[in-house]
């Protein structure tokens, strides 16, 4: 027992704020679920076996990773087997067993209930009694129950009465249907059909504008936001064709993207977070593991390599406790967002104290049709930020005579505790979410002044007209 104290001591000492992260992507498999599973012969249904979970082995990888708070969702496959009656019973079973635990752990585990969908009715009447009666936190969705894809009409009943309750969704992809049973048996769905089937459903939902007719609902992307980053641009590109020839209607991208937020589970790199910054902002970004699909201690190596990345990355280290815990908090109500917060706010009030300036120039690529829309933006949340900000010294866009559309901003700070302070602003988030689909690429690249003495006379000159 003195050993493990020990431990648990030389990593909290090693992995500083560590303690409070907060996993929004793991899963708990009960013996319920695998009993439903095993009568209808489904125990492999995506390929590959169930690992064994229990609570105090995740309450021991939690301790030795350093995590404060996990929030638990039921794994693929989505036990529905053609009678309705049975797969509610076996999701009120699993949603209640999650209550439990989140009860006997209040400060370790919080839970996202399941639902018998492709039943609708069943789906809400489940989703009113997890959210009101047993607490749940949020709410988990299959990218597909039988082939019902995420964004199908049928399912508006449902999102409505999420959007009710202000709804916080996590996605988890489950087999496609179809499937190619001999792609299937040759690479295992969670290497790559995993990440297109979560991608298919997003798709779906941004063509039917789920999210921009129910925006009270927020939904949590797995893995690293899957393939959208990448499909994102294409489809941009290719949804005005399809709409000229009365094809498809029109998609309203900053609504429907302002609600999606992404876990980095199976993507928890610097380069995969960087990917993400070109269609989300950092308040969006949450730290996911996957336990217990890897062994506990891989996935704290993965998490170490992590924090090193962000702490040893200049552009990213601002962020790393928002993405570690501080958004997660937030979306989920945490007692530590409030902790969050009121540490935000005071590093506005000391941002102008002593400290390193951080300069960076922001690269950025905007599709044609929205360049002026743009310039204007960013020209109004630049104005903004250095008149309401003490420790933004300057914020400058800038167009390329040769390609307009290619924009640099330069940024200027007081210190790092000045940008941390400017991303958490309402109108930095306004500007951000509302760009997001007028951005093609984006690129941060930290600078080092050569003559940071000559800056003050500088911005006199330029103040002062000389």
């Amino acid at each position: 027992m003195k050993r493990l104290l020990l431990i648990w001591l030389m990593v909290n000492c090693l992995t500083g704020n560590a303690q409070r992260v907060v996993d929004v992507h793991c899963h708990n498999i009960l013996p319920s679920y695998i009993e439903a599973l095993a009568k209808h012969d489904a125990l492999l249904d995506e390929g590959f076996p169930l690992p064994e979970w229990d609570a105090g082995a995740h309450l021991a990888f939690m301790d030795s990773a350093g995590i404060g708070c996990s929030v638990l969702t039921m794994p693929a496959p989505q036990p529905y087997f053609g009678d309705s009656r049975e797969c509610h019973a076996t999701m009120r079973r699993y949603n209640e067993c999650c209550a439990k635990l989140k009860a006997a752990y209040p400060d370790r585990f919080r839970f996202c209930a399941s639902l018998p969908l492709p039943d609708v009715e069943a789906a809400i009447a489940e989703a009113a009694y997890a959210l009101d009666t047993l607490g749940a936190d949020g709410i988990k969705l299959a990218t597909n129950s039988c082939g019902q894809y995420l964004g199908d009409p049928a399912l508006d009943p449902l999102m409505e009465a999420l959007d009710r309750w202000n709804a916080v969704i996590i996605l988890h992809p489950h087999k496609p249907a179809p499937v190619n049973r001999q792609l299937m048996a040759a690479v295992p769905l969670a290497a790559y059909e995993y990440l297109a089937e979560t991608t298919r459903a997003l798709v779906n939902m941004l063509a039917h504008n789920v999210l921009a007719r129910y925006p009270n609902v927020k939904v949590v992307v797995p893995h690293g936001g899957s393939f959208l980053p990448l499909a994102l641009p294409r489809i941009k590109a290719v949804v005005p064709a399809l709409q000229a020839k009365g094809m498809m209607g029109g998609i309203d991208f900053e609504a429907n993207l302002s609600r999606l937020y992404y876990d980095l589970a199976g993507a928890s790199s610097a380069a995969a977070i960087r990917g993400l910054l070109a269609i989300t902002s950092p308040d969006h970004i949450l730290y996911g593991s996957d336990y217990p699909y890897q062994p506990a201690d891989v996935l704290e190596n993965n998490l170490r390599h992590l924090e090193k990345e962000l702490a040893e990355d200049k552009t990213l280290s601002g962020y790393k406790e928002m993405f570690l815990w501080q958004n997660a908090a937030r979306l989920f109500s945490l007692p530590s967002a409030e902790e969050g917060l009121a540490t935000s706010t005071m590093a506005g009030k000391a941002c102008t104290d002593s400290g390193h300036m951080l300069v960076r120039i922001s690269e950025i690529e905007i599709h044609p049709e929205y360049r002026e829309e743009y310039m204007q933006m960013a020209s109004n949340v630049g104005a903004t930020s250095v008149s309401e900000e003490p420790g933004v010294i300057a914020i400058y866009p800038m167009a390329q005579q040769r390609d307009s559309c290619q924009v640099r901003i330069l940024e200027i700070y007081a210190d790092e505790e000045a940008y941390k302070h400017h991303i958490q602003t309402a109108h930095f988030k306004a500007y951000k979410q509302g760009t997001l689909h007028m951005v093609k690429s984006l690129d941060l690249v930290d600078m080092t002044p050569m003559n940071p003495s000559g800056m003050p006379e500088i911005f006199l000159k330029m103040r002062d007209g000389k």
